[in-house]
């Protein structure tokens, strides 16, 4: 028996990298019984007598795992947004974040096409920089040419791309993967946003981690996340609360509340704090999801 992480999953195969080797396996037959769907990212038990024929015996418990792209264990998520064309917006940036803290990945801010932003635009940016990076997360602000102030986070981590459509993620596996020929969507001007390209999902080694090959979704809605869990997924919010007369303090209508306080005071981006008043509206009236399965 050996053990393997899952890098590649196309026709029924899944492809198992171990100690620099890959395997070509099957998944056993009793995963469907059990109701077992293999992914890539997965870590792996599995037998082999040669490279191209052996057997997935049973998947490891999951970190998290991601819809789209389908992956699973993900360490890292580089959210890509653009300060213009399509324009910057908090909305989007923070939904990401959003998501990421609820998954317990770790995310990274990467700002494109600031080599064709105007200097307003220039100065707004280094503000959210200098804000975002005041709450944990890390913020790189590029011209999309030069790559080399991203490549030290992939070391040890499973990283994907995720961001605004139109805003350089097909473009930026490219260069990080020249071999990929990753088609970039254009950017339709009617809908202000780039049109969706996807393909499977492969995990590149890359800088001594691994990258999944497709970039991820460009817009997301909270199907699952209890709405308990929301103002756990702002940091700041977090680190504020302490100051709330009440411990389950939602930080809306409640008295006393440090997170409106840090607000008034400036310390706390306006947009953060309206973001999170419309994410918790719109969970708040989320229709129920219901199981067909069962």
């Amino acid at each position: 028996m050996q053990r393997g992480q899952i890098i590649k999953a196309l026709s029924g195969f899944y492809y198992v990298e171990n100690d620099g080797k890959v395997y070509q396996t099957r998944g056993r037959g009793n995963f469907r019984n059990r109701k077992i769907t293999p992914l890539v990212g997965d870590f792996a038990d599995f037998e082999s007598s040669n490279s191209t024929d052996g057997y997935l015996m049973d998947i490891l418990p999951r970190e998290n795992e991601l819809i789209r792209p389908q992956v699973a264990n993900v360490d890292q998520g580089v959210i890509v947004t653009s300060c213009i064309e399509p324009n910057f917006s908090f909305n989007l940036l923070d939904r990401f974040l959003v998501m990421l803290e609820e998954k317990h990945i770790a995310p990274v801010i990467y700002i494109t096409k600031l080599d064709i932003a105007s200097d307003n635009i220039l100065q707004s940016m280094s503000a959210v920089q200098t804000y975002y990076e005041s709450v944990g997360y890390p913020v790189l602000l590029s011209d999309s040419h030069d790559l080399s102030d991203l490549e030290p986070f992939f070391k040890d981590r499973l990283t994907v791309f995720m961001g605004q459509s139109g805003a350089g993620k097909s473009t930026l596996l490219n260069k990080l993967l020249p071999d990929l020929n990753l088609a970039v969507g254009d950017i339709s001007t009617a809908l202000g946003r780039g049109k969706h390209t996807t393909r499977h999902v492969e995990l590149i080694n890359v800088a001594g981690g691994l990258v999944a090959d497709t970039p991820g979704f460009s817009s997301i809605e909270f199907l699952e996340m209890p709405l308990s869990e929301l103002s756990k997924c702002f940091p700041e919010f977090v680190a504020a609360s302490e100051n709330c007369k009440f411990r389950e303090c939602q930080h809306r209508k409640e008295p006393k509340c440090g997170v409106k306080e840090e607000v008034a005071a400036g310390d706390i981006l306006q947009s953060r704090y309206d973001n999170y008043l419309q994410f918790y509206e719109e969970i708040s009236n989320r229709k129920p999801m219901y199981n067909k399965n069962k």
